[in-house]
Parts: C-alpha cells; structure tokens; sequence
C-alpha cells in the first residue's frame, strides 16, 4: 500500500509516496506561492501530486496535512494565518477532482502526532501527545489509540495553554500562551529582551538555534532563556499529563534540534509539576522525524483512514 503525503506550508509544499514500512517511493517540492490565490495554489499542487503517483504507479490515498483551523470531515481548510484568503476553502474535494484520488485533509499538527505514532517513536503506544516548537507552538494528543479531535474538530491547540496569565500577547488574540514563549519567535524575543541584562552573552543573532547553542556553551543569557522556555514547557506538559495520562511525549519541530540541552531541561521541568501519582507513567523523548515529519504526518492520516 502506498499514500501520497503533502506537506503544506505557507512558504512550500513538500510531498512524498511513502509504503507502510515508512519507505520513501519518491518525492517533489515547490513553492507555494500562495499570493497566487487558492485556485492556482491547488491547480500546481495537484499536478505535482499527478507527476508523483505516476511515476510509483498509483497510490491508494493522499493524505494532506494544513496548519490552520481544519474540518477534517468536510475536508475544509475553515482559516489559516499562513493563507489569507482561504476562508472555508474545499481542499479535499478540489484536490480529488484534480487527482482523482480520495483525499483525507488533517490540521498539520495532528498529523505529526499520528505520523509518530505510525512512523516514529510512537509505534507500538495508544497514548501519545506530540508538540511541535517552530515558529509557533503546535500539538495533538491520542488517546486509546485515537486522535483526540474534539466536538468540531479543532481539538490539540496546545501552544494556546496559558502558562503565564496575563503575559505576551499572542496571535491567536490571548495573552500568555506557550506559543508566546516556547516557539522559536518567542525564544528570539525573550533573548532580546533579558540581553540587556547580561551583554557579555556571545549571542549576537537572536536566533533559536543560537540561545540553544549559547546554553549548551554555559553562556548565561542562553541559560536563563533556557529556564524560562522549560519551566513554560514543564507547566504545561504537567497539566496535559494530569488530564490525558500519556505514555509518551513526543516533541518536534525546529527548536528540538537543541537535543539533549532542550530535552534535559523540559523533563527536569515537568517533573516538577507532576504530582508523585503520575511518576514513571511516562516518558519524553525528541523526534527523529524532524526534517520529513510533516510528509510522514500527512502519509499517517491516509494509512490511518485506509485502516479504519
């Protein structure tokens, strides 16, 4: 069996035919060019997508993975910040028409999650919450072996947790949320903000990557950011562990590239904030799917749907 995964990005679309034991058959990308507008946007996808599935001979599904607010069932991109203009737009059914193969559409976060659990660490758990730290802060939690998608859908907003009530303002119109401090924009902005305070740190650049590397080197601005982005990450991942009671704890996305520095500090942190009950029920651990995690999150919904 064979699906066709599509990464959807506001910057690019990366797609792949991946089998069942997570092979790659073949893969293509282009830009995304979305100031050409949902038609054409749609229009370049599907025969990128065409030029795939021939050359591996067809494939029994494609599965897209989107960030935005996503009806799954309709198929439905309802926003995205990443999109202006996309407003309710039929992703699935258009594609289909295009391609003429079933298309299943996923929140691009969801679909990380469900991509570990087929592909990545996950295998073999029913009880996974998978957080994404890039630009912004992404999750998606499965329990009993489901994706947990909520009433409409849009369940696993989990960088939208409140960690700091009245702190930053973020995006998504609250204020303190995890996005606002765990993200990569949120990690270069409390660099700036703390530099003052410390100006013989040897960061500079006020990248992500830079903090990181700057608090493995013992540099004290990059570990005070440190501090400050694991206790956020700690509080949260806490009360996710109180509610869903997981046994695994996966997390992606850019800022996991910090490896060990980044993940000593988070289960340090969670630690903290887990009543004893709830002690070695789980574990946290980083991906290994980073760079192809949102074509095999999209692949895993197909296969997760061709299965059910």
């Amino acid at each position: 069996m064979k699906v066709l995964g599509i990464d959807l990005g506001g910057t690019n679309v990366a797609m792949g035919v991946v089998n069942e034991n997570g092979k790659f058959l073949a893969r293509k990308s282009m830009k995304t060019k979305v100031s050409e507008g949902f038609e054409r946007v749609v229009e370049r996808m599907a025969q990128l997508a065409k030029e795939l599935i021939n050359q591996v001979g067809g494939v029994s599904k494609i599965g897209i993975g989107s960030p935005g607010s996503i009806d799954h069932e309709k198929g439905v991109v309802r926003f995205s910040p990443n999109f202006p203009g996309w407003i309710n737009v039929p992703l699935s059914a258009e594609m289909e028409r295009k391609t003429g193969v079933s298309v299943t559409l996923e929140n691009d976060a969801n679909a990380f999650v469900m991509g570990e659990k087929w592909f990545g660490k996950g295998k073999g758990y029913t009880d996974i919450i998978g957080i994404t730290l890039g630009t912004g802060v992404g999750g998606g939690v499965i329990t009993g072996g489901k994706l947990l998608r909520g009433s409409k859908g849009i369940a696993g907003e989990l960088g939208h947790i409140v960690v700091e009530p009245n702190g930053y303002p973020c995006g998504c119109g609250n204020h303190g949320c995890l996005e606002t401090i765990a993200s990569a924009t949120g990690i270069a902005r409390l660099a700036k903000e703390w530099k003052e305070r410390y100006p013989d740190s040897i960061i500079s650049e006020f990248s992500a990557k830079e903090v990181m590397d700057a608090a493995r080197a013992g540099d004290p601005l990059g570990i005070k950011v440190l501090e400050i982005v694991s206790q956020s990450l700690g509080t949260a991942l806490g009360s996710l562990i109180h509610i869903f009671n997981p046994q695994l704890i996966v997390i992606g996305g850019g800022v996991s590239r910090a490896g060990d520095v980044l993940l000593s500090a988070i289960k340090k942190r969670t630690h903290e904030n887990v009543m004893r009950s709830f002690w070695n029920t789980y574990e946290i651990v980083l991906s290994d799917l980073v760079d192809d995690a949102g074509i095999f999150g999209a692949a895993s919904m197909g296969f997760e749907e061709i299965r059910n």
